[in-house]
């Protein structure tokens, strides 16, 4: 699996699945953070990962 870091989950998976791209599952929230997953092209899953950015690791 690939991980990116991005901004603004939520509008960023809205874009993805307009333009094609096949989201798996729903997007999960933790005190840590947002994550949501899409798969590319070749059937790879990507994780997006949207942190909060109060949560001290």
């Amino acid at each position: 699996m690939i991980n990116y870091r991005v901004e603004n989950l939520v509008e960023l998976m809205k874009l993805l699945v307009e333009e094609g791209v096949e989201q798996c599952g729903k997007i999960e929230e933790y005190e840590y953070g947002k994550f949501g997953w899409v798969l590319d092209p070749e059937g790879r899953k990507i994780e997006l990962w949207e942190p909060v950015k109060e949560y001290k690791f």
